[in-house]
């Protein structure tokens, strides 16, 4: 395995220079996750297949769906892109390296912990602020227009709002300075998560079912259906700011109702 991904490492930064992995490259590592990802979860909304393990009864219309798809390519296009390219030198800046050797899978795990720690608790507080009433209003609203979500909503936002959450996932890698494999990695299982927050199913499979502390599509789903100034549920990938603060009272109640 290691022999492998060595040689596909070598293949690549001998044919591409490190701006280009770094910003081309990673982009289409993202735009190819996430839409690989995200668009199955259309697929079950229209065919209604796994319809038992939708969280919530309601569909999305094509019309709905497709406006959705056509903000995300403009979104990427013009702001996610820009902000990769934008970011290249300070990510240098701190470290970040495309170039033999491959870090250690040791170096690697740690530094995805760490990303997922601080990305955490970023996020919670940015997540938090945004449903202040101004700013819900002029910027977070337009991620709740969706209050069925399905994968592909989890990027959908306004422009504001991915600049000031984006900061929360990439802070752990702008102060590590981690190789670029460790970068997509990070980004691969960043995305995944988060459509899958998003998807509006809770299947066996779902990786809440498994993971202690992890929030998953059942967790935030109750956070787009409630009113802006009630839902709770601000965490990102696990729960525990949520649970600190007593931010997920309403979830857990309803939860625990359910149970009995």
């Amino acid at each position: 395995m290691d022999s492998l991904v060595e040689s596909g490492w070598q293949y690549l930064v001998s044919n591409f220079s490190d701006f280009q992995l770094a910003c081309i490259g990673s982009f289409i590592v993202h735009e190819t996750v996430f839409f690989l990802s995200g668009l199955p979860c259309i697929l079950l909304e229209r065919t209604g297949f796994l319809s038992s393990y939708k969280i919530q009864t309601k569909n999305n219309t094509p019309k709905a769906q497709g406006k959705c798809i056509a903000w995300l390519l403009f979104y990427h296009s013009c702001v996610n892109f820009p902000l990769m390219m934008f970011s290249y030198r300070v990510f240098k800046f701190m470290g970040m390296r495309s170039s033999f050797p491959l870090p250690s899978w040791k170096v690697v795990s740690a530094q995805i912990l760490f990303f997922f720690i601080i990305e955490d608790f970023v996020f919670y507080w940015g997540h938090r602020i945004l449903h202040t009433k101004w700013l819900y209003k002029n910027v977070h609203s337009v991620h709740h227009e969706y209050a069925t979500p399905f994968g592909l909503t989890s990027e959908y936002a306004h422009p504001a709002e991915i600049l000031f959450l984006g900061f929360a996932t990439f802070i752990g890698p702008a102060l590590t300075g981690p190789h670029l494999i460790t970068l997509w990695l990070w980004l691969v299982l960043r995305v995944i998560e988060t459509v899958e927050a998003h998807c509006g199913y809770h299947f066996p499979w779902s990786p809440s079912n498994f993971l202690p502390l992890y929030g998953g599509a059942d967790f935030h789903d109750y956070h787009h259906r409630l009113l802006y100034t009630k839902s709770g549920n601000y965490s990102s990938t696990f729960v525990y700011m949520d649970w600190i603060f007593g931010t997920d009272k309403g979830y857990r109640k309803l939860k625990a109702l359910k149970e009995t």
